[in-house]
């Protein structure tokens, strides 16, 4: 019973992270996605978008890094991926979160989690360069599709999303040239 509990505790701590606003707006909307939505958009780019990886990946391990990789995110926020200095200081964040959180399961769940978010954050692994870039995907197309509502709040030049979002290229070639089409042909970089 234990056990169950502590499972029962860590599912509701997930509660939270619906109450973490993200930088960027659902399209069309005037809110802030809040991250608990970000990790289910994600999920479902995975399954969209896996069969193009190359290499091929375990979806079922992507999934999971999706699903797990913002949950610090209850304890750190969240901060723009653009904001290099914030970024540094939020990972020492995150992982006192990742030890917290996950911590509040038992210990196979919580070491497993833990290695998968690591191994996420590491970005070495084929599945984790997938994670990452497809992490890129949503927040860059909201912004095409939202006039650049994040970019344009946070003065990020067009460069500078192209550098940052390069990183799709290596998972999804196409998507990444439709991407770089739509960024360049985009009225509010003018």
């Amino acid at each position: 019973m234990d056990d169950m509990l502590k499972k029962i505790n860590f599912i509701l701590e997930l509660e939270k992270l619906k109450a973490v606003l993200r930088k960027s707006k659902p399209i069309g909307l005037e809110r802030f996605e809040n991250s608990a939505e970000h990790s289910w958009h994600v999920c479902m780019l995975v399954m969209v978008l896996a069969e193009d990886a190359n290499p091929k990946v375990d979806v079922f391990k992507v999934i999971k890094m999706m699903l797990l990789h913002d949950i610090v995110e209850i304890d750190a926020g969240d901060v723009l991926v653009y904001d290099e200095v914030a970024r540094e200081e939020a990972y020492l964040k995150e992982i006192e979160a990742s030890k917290r959180i996950f911590g509040l399961l038992p210990t196979h769940l919580e070491e497993e989690f833990i290695n998968i978010w690591n191994e996420f954050e590491d970005g070495i692994t084929n599945e984790s360069k997938f994670a990452k870039a497809i992490d890129r995907v949503i927040p860059v197309l909201q912004n095409i599709n939202n006039n650049g509502q994040s970019w344009m709040e946070n003065n990020i030049t067009l460069e500078q999303v192209l550098n940052k979002n390069v990183i799709i290229k290596d998972a999804n070639p196409a998507l990444w040239i439709h991407i770089k089409e739509k960024l360049k042909d985009s009225p509010f970089w003018k």
